[in-house]
């Protein structure tokens, strides 16, 4: 793992989020996005190397809406950069980690993704993040 890339935070709207975390990091957002398949609406802070997701649930039946539902607003995530995301992906689970998909998914950025459960992190939901090929 190289770096912390982002830490993904569950906001129940995402428009008044913007402007507090603008007034709160002294930025603009970089990046809006929308995930379909994960249901959340995204935006993107960049601070120094690292970046702050903010996830906006656009469905009931989400992980950040159950997220919500469950602990309120807050940190949601931790996701760490990595070079090869399959290879990292063999050596959590060789470790014992329990990944969430068997395969990387698309995410939001232009990263391919893939989640450890929570219940092997201590309770923290681990992301790893790669760049995804250019074609």
């Amino acid at each position: 793992m190289r770096k912390i890339e982002h830490l993904g935070i569950a906001v129940k709207d995402l428009e008044a989020s913007n402007e507090l975390f603008k007034k709160l990091l002294g930025s603009e957002h970089y990046k809006v996005e929308t995930v379909e398949r994960e249901g959340v609406s995204t935006s993107f802070f960049l601070i120094g190397e690292t970046k702050i997701e903010l996830l906006e649930s656009s469905r009931e039946d989400t992980a950040i809406s159950k997220f919500i539902d469950k602990r309120g607003e807050g940190v949601h995530h931790i996701a760490f950069a990595v070079d090869d995301i399959h290879a990292e992906m063999e050596r959590l689970q060789g470790e014992g980690f329990q990944l969430l998909y068997p395969e990387p998914l698309p995410g939001a950025d232009g990263k391919l993704i893939c989640f450890l459960h929570p219940k092997t992190t201590n309770g923290v939901l681990v992301e790893l993040c790669m760049d995804k090929p250019a074609h």
